[in-house]
C-alpha cells in the first residue's frame, strides 16, 4: 500500500461527538486502502488512552496534546498578526516540521480534516494531491454568532467571520479538492468561492447502523411514569447550549403545563454553568457525560433538536432517526438532511407551535411510530458511511 498523511484537529477516536464521528469513519476508509500517517491533537486528557487503538490501524500516529485554555489565550495573537483567531489555536512548529518531513519521504497524498489545520501544509503543494474536508462553512458560524451578540463580541465574531472566510477561500483555490458535509453546504460555498466551484464536492455523513439500531435492547435510564424528551450533544458547544436554554425556557414550560409527566433530558458531556442552571427536579435533567447515548435515545418518548445556530448536518438528528425515534427539530437542525421535506410537519421554529406539536406527538404512540420508521428509512437510504466515503477514495 502507498502512504497517505491524514491531519485532523482532534483525535478521531472514540467517535463520540460530531467531528470525531466523521473523521473516524473517514480514517477507517483511508486505512482500508493506504498506510496512513495520522497527525492529530488531543484536547481532552481522557482521550490519551485511545492512541493505542489508532496505532493499531495506522502506519504511524503523531498525537500532540494541547491545553484548550492556554490555546484560547494564544488565539488572541491573531489580533496582532491579522489572522483569524481560529488559526493560532493549533499553531505548532513541531507538527509543521513533522508534516514537511513526511512529505520529503515521498508521500504525495494528504487529506486534511478541518481547514484550521491546513496551516501545516507547505506553501508549495503543486506536487501533492491535497484534499481538505472543511465539513461545513466554519466561518459562517461566526457570522451567525455575531448577529446574536452585542458589542464588543459582535465585532470580534464578525472579524473572525471575515478573516476565516478569506483563509477558507484561499485554501479552496490552492488544494486539489474541497469536501463539505452536504450538497447544500457544498453548493453555498461554491457560490461564495466560484473560482474553485469545480473542485468543491459533498461527502455526506453516515450513521453506524449496527450501533444505533432499534433492534438492540438497552436498559431504560428513565424513571417509571416519565415522558422523556431527549437532547444529545456536547454541552460545552455554544450552539448546543443555546439550543437547550431556548428550549427549556421557551418551549418546555408549555409542554410541562399540559403534560406534567414530561421531563426534558439534556444528555452530553461538559455541561456549562448555563446548562446546569436549567436543572429542576422532575422537570429538566442534566446528565453530564454518559457511557452511551443509545439507551437515552431508545427509551425517550421523542428526541428534540432545537438548534437555532447550525451548519452542515446534525449527527444527533441522524442518530435519533436511526434508532426509529420521532424527532422534533428547528429548520436549522434539519438543514442539509436529504429529503427533509418529508419531516416538515415536525420541523418548527416558533416556540409555541413547537410545544404544541411536541404535545401531540407525546400523546400519540402511533404517530411517533410512523415518524420513527420514516426516519430509519431515510438514514438507511442516504447515510451509509461505507458508501458515502467512497467518493474520497475516487478523488485520491
Amino acid at each position: 500500500m502507498q502512504r497517505l498523511i491524514f491531519i485532523t484537529h482532534r483525535i478521531p477516536y472514540p467517535p463520540n461527538k460530531g467531528d470525531k464521528i466523521r473523521s473516524y469513519h473517514i480514517l477507517q476508509k483511508l486505512c482500508s486502502n493506504y498506510k496512513v500517517d495520522l497527525v492529530t491533537f488531543i484536547d481532552d486528557p481522557e482521550d490519551r488512552q485511545h492512541i493505542e487503538h489508532l496505532e493499531s490501524i495506522c502506519h504511524s500516529v503523531m498525537a500532540v496534546e494541547i491545553n484548550p485554555a492556554y490555546r484560547k489565550l494564544l488565539s488572541l495573537t491573531g489580533f496582532l498578526s491579522g489572522k483569524a483567531l481560529s488559526l493560532p489555536f493549533y499553531t505548532n512548529k513541531k507538527v509543521s516540521a513533522y508534516v514537511r518531513h513526511l512529505i520529503k519521504e515521498g508521500i504525495k497524498r494528504v487529506v486534511v480534516f478541518s481547514s484550521a489545520v491546513a496551516q501545516f501544509l507547505p506553501d508549495d503543494i503543486s506536487n501533492l494531491n491535497c484534499i481538505v474536508d472543511f465539513v461545513d462553512i466554519d466561518s459562517d458560524k461566526w457570522r451567525q454568532y455575531s448577529s446574536s451578540k452585542t458589542w464588543p463580541m459582535s465585532w470580534v465574531y464578525m472579524r473572525e467571520y471575515r478573516k476565516l472566510f478569506k483563509w477558507e477561500r484561499d485554501l479552496a483555490e490552492r488544494v486539489s479538492a474541497s469536501l463539505f458535509v452536504s450538497d447544500k453546504e457544498a453548493g453555498q460555498f461554491a457560490e461564495m468561492v466560484p473560482q474553485a466551484a469545480a473542485k468543491i464536492h459533498a461527502l455526506d455523513n453516515g450513521v453506524d447502523f449496527q450501533r444505533f439500531s432499534p433492534k438492540i435492547s438497552f436498559e431504560n435510564p428513565y424513571k417509571n411514569g416519565e415522558l422523556p424528551l431527549v437532547f444529545t450533544g456536547a454541552m460545552d458547544y455554544w450552539a448546543n447550549v443555546d439550543a437547550v436554554v431556548w428550549f427549556a425556557k421557551e418551549v418546555f414550560p408549555v409542554i410541562k403545563k399540559e403534560l406534567p409527566q414530561a421531563v426534558f433530558y439534556i444528555v452530553g458531556s461538559k455541561p456549562t454553568a448555563d446548562v446546569t442552571a436549567l436543572a429542576t427536579p422532575g422537570g429538566v435533567m442534566v446528565t453530564g457525560r454518559v457511557d452511551k447515548v443509545e439507551p437515552y435515545l431508545q427509551h425517550a418518548t421523542i428526541a428534540v433538536a432545537p438548534l437555532r445556530i447550525a451548519r452542515g448536518i446534525q449527527n444527533k438528528v441522524l442518530e435519533a432517526m436511526a434508532m426509529e425515534k420521532c424527532v422534533v427539530a428547528t429548520g436549522a437542525a434539519m438543514e442539509g438532511i436529504r429529503e427533509q421535506n418529508i419531516f416538515a410537519k415536525n420541523t418548527i421554529d416558533d416556540p409555541q407551535l413547537m410545544a404544541q406539536r411536541a404535545i401531540e406527538l407525546l400523546q400519540s404512540q402511533s404517530e411517533r411510530d410512523h415518524w420513527g420508521k420514516k426516519g430509519r428509512e431515510l438514514v438507511l437510504k442516504h447515510y451509509d458511511w461505507d458508501k458515502n466515503t467512497q467518493i474520497l477514495l475516487e478523488m485520491i
